[in-house]
């Protein structure tokens, strides 16, 4: 088992930053890939970005603003927000994969998730 638990939301203008975080906690971190998804309002939950062994990958509305990073040694993966719009507003989620590789995209592809944290970025 891997308890992921997200920090870092709030509520922000458009064109700030925002650093989330995600802890975990359970069997060997560094041996997951780890991703983070996100839920709009009425929306399905959506792919954001995700960190493995084969590296980084990103959805094309995140490119150049949004930055996955992971520090095996502090159990931690890191999304840095920046030039936030209105419509990356939504609940973020990490998740774990217990692949090392790839590029998996899909929620089923992934097998812990935390329980969310808010993001707000207002015009």
């Amino acid at each position: 088992q891997v308890q992921l638990v997200e920090s870092g939301g709030g509520l922000v203008q458009a064109g700030g930053s925002l650093r989330l975080s995600c802890a975990a906690s359970g069997r060997s971190f560094s041996a997951h890939a780890m991703g983070w998804f996100r839920q709009a309002p009425g929306k399905e939950r959506e792919f954001v970005a995700r960190i493995s062994w084969s590296g980084v990958y990103y959805t094309d509305s995140v490119k150049g603003r949004f930055t996955i990073s992971r520090d095996n040694a502090k159990n931690t993966v890191y999304l840095q927000m920046n030039s936030l719009k209105p419509e990356d507003t939504a609940v973020y989620y990490c998740a774990a994969d217990d692949a090392r590789w790839g590029h998996a995209v899909r929620e089923y592809d992934y097998d812990f998730w935390g329980q969310g944290t808010q993001v707000t970025v207002s015009s």
